[in-house]
Order: structure tokens, then C-alpha cells, then sequence
């Protein structure tokens, strides 16, 4: 008869310390994937509706105190907007289509070739160029998911010809809302509150479909104080989120923000192989995962050192109009 782990002889307190952790790793790791992976747990689609709903508010309040400036709706604005509103929705399928099929770090990893169709796009579409260490520190996170997916034990093509639709949509979502935000088309709030207003019934409607309304009204914390806080809170550090991401794009690259986003997945990635549970080691697959991870440090830091040079922007949404006559007629 094959004994249990914990009837094994060795003092009653080593055999509650055994069971106390097993019990706690068992609560530790899907915590953890919700936590640092939060829209593998099939709840992405309520949170995105929520996060419109709140930029739409926070924004359209700024603009009626003049806080904020951003142009007001007229039939060219779909034009203008165009195409980001089906791009988010090919990335927002896509994305939830994937997360269930692939374990947690290789999805990571196969996240990073977002990187390189984002400099691909920013080079046809912005017209941008790049120096060639930076092009190199690119080509050594494309090498390292490339090893990284090869030695995949766990090989899903689905789930990999997912993935890749979402690093296409998510890198022309990047690259496009960059273009976007030019003040003379819609300017960084423009950007956020009208794709905000367009997405929000879209995501409403996934959200039924995914039954995350019904588990949402017939949630039973709705009468409790803590947890209503803590939900607005969440949404107003998700309009934060989107709000930083949309900054960094303005000032810096699309390509800049999402190099900043693989390098936050790094703690995700190893943290990932240790409690997720489904990670398959083998020797390739780690080789190529910090060959990954190395080339994202890499292109921090020479953009750190202004080896990109990038021009300074001026913030123009801001500016007072006097101002931009003045400048005009000098």
C-alpha cells in the first residue's frame, strides 16, 4: 500500500509544518498567476469595459473644467480614429484566445516578437529610423524566443499562430496610436477618450457573451464598503495604466514602450517557472528565455544612454493658442 507523504514518521510538528506548506503553495500559485498575469483568468474583457467606462468619465470631466484639451466630435473623428478601434478588438481576441493554450512564461516569450513588428511598422508607417546597436539588442530578443520556442515541450500550434495574430495587432495598435496622437489629428487625450467611446460597447458585448456580466451582478460583495473601494480603485489605477502607456508612446517610441513592457515581464517569466505549475524545463528553453530577457535589458539601456537621440517633445495640446500664434508668426 503506497503511503501518503504526510503519514511518514518524524514528529507531529514536522508533519503539520509539511501539510501548512503544501496547503500554502497550493494558495500561492494561482494567486500569483492571477496576480502578475491577470488576464489569464478569463476576466480581461470586464476589466477592459470597466477601464473605458472610467477614462470616458475622467477625461470628459477634465475637458469640461479645461484641464485637459482635446477636439470635440464631428464626423471626421472615425476617420481620424480609424483603424485603432478594430485593431484593439483583433488584439483583444486574439489575446484571450491565446492565454489558455500556452503555459505561462512561453507565452511571455512569445510575446517579445511584438518587439520587432513594432520596429518593422514603425520604420514602413513613421518612417522612423534606428541605430544599428539598438536594431542589435532587437535581433537578440527575436533569437532568444526563437531558441526559447523551439525547445517548447509543450508545443500548441494553435495557441502559437494566436499569439502571433496578437503580436501583429498589438504591434499596429502601438504603432498606429503614436500616429494618432499627433496634435494636429487627435493629441494624446483625443486618442484615449474617443477609442474609449468607440471600444466601450464592443467590450460590453464580449463581456456578456463571456458570461462575466452575469458573474459580475450576481457577485455577493457588492454590499460591502471594502471591496467598493477597492474596486474603484482598480479602475482608476487601470485608466492610470493605460494613461502611462499612452505618455510613454507621446514622448518617447511605440517601440521604447514596448521594449519597457517585455522587460517588466522579465520578474513574470522566472517567477512564472517557480509557481506556475506548467512550466516544462529544459536546457534550450531557458537559454533562450535570458537571451530574451538580456536583449530587452539591452535595449534599456542604451536608450538610457541616448544612444537613440531621440528630439525632445514639446508638450503642444497644453500650450496656450496665444502662444501658438505668437510662435507662428515668429
Amino acid at each position: 500500500m503506497k503511503k501518503d507523504a504526510f503519514s511518514l514518521q518524524g514528529g507531529g510538528g514536522g508533519v503539520y509544518l509539511r501539510r501548512a506548506l503544501a496547503a500554502g503553495q497550493a494558495t500561492v500559485r494561482p494567486l500569483l498567476r492571477d496576480l502578475l498575469f491577470f488576464h489569464r483568468s478569463g476576466k480581461q474583457d470586464g476589466a477592459d469595459h470597466l477601464q473605458m467606462a472610467t477614462t470616458i468619465v475622467i477625461l470628459y470631466v477634465s475637458k469640461l473644467n479645461k484641464i485637459i484639451q482635446f477636439p470635440d466630435f464631428n464626423k471626421t473623428i472615425p476617420v481620424k480614429l480609424f483603424p485603432l478601434p478594430l485593431l484593439y478588438v483583433g488584439n483583444h481576441i486574439s489575446g484571450l484566445s491565446s492565454t489558455s493554450k500556452l503555459s505561462l512564461p512561453m507565452f511571455t516569450v512569445l510575446r517579445k516578437f511584438t518587439i520587432p513588428l513594432t520596429l518593422f511598422l514603425e520604420v514602413i508607417i513613421l518612417r522612423k529610423q534606428y541605430s544599428l546597436n539598438i536594431i542589435v539588442s532587437v535581433f537578440a530578443i527575436i533569437l532568444g524566443a526563437f531558441i526559447a520556442a523551439g525547445s517548447d515541450l509543450s508545443f500548441n500550434l494553435e495557441g502559437y499562430i494566436l499569439v502571433f495574430l496578437n503580436d501583429i495587432f498589438t504591434a499596429a495598435n502601438g504603432v498606429y496610436t503614436k500616429q494618432k496622437m499627433d496634435p494636429k489629428e487627435l493629441g494624446k487625450y483625443g486618442v484615449l477618450f474617443y477609442n474609449a467611446c468607440f471600444m466601450i460597447i464592443p467590450t460590453f458585448v464580449i463581456s456578456i457573451f463571456t458570461g462575466d456580466l452575469q458573474q459580475a451582478t450576481e457577485f455577493s460583495q457588492w454590499r460591502n464598503i471594502l471591496f467598493i473601494m477597492q474596486f474603484l480603485l482598480s479602475c482608476l489605477l487601470g485608466f492610470l495604466l493605460m494613461y502611462s502607456t499612452v505618455l510613454c508612446s507621446y514622448y518617447n517610441s511605440a517601440l521604447t514602450t514596448t521594449v519597457v513592457g517585455a522587460v517588466k515581464n522579465i520578474s513574470i517569466a522566472y517567477i512564472g517557472m517557480l509557481f506556475g505549475g506548467d512550466y516544462i524545463f529544459s536546457v534550450l528553453n531557458f537559454i533562450g528565455l535570458n537571451i530574451c530577457m538580456g536583449g530587452g535589458v539591452m535595449y534599456t539601456f542604451l536608450t538610457l544612454q541616448g544612444l537613440e537621440h531621440p528630439k525632445q517633445r514639446v508638450d503642444e495640446e497644453n500650450i496656450p493658442t496665444d502662444t501658438k500664434l505668437d510662435s507662428a508668426v515668429i
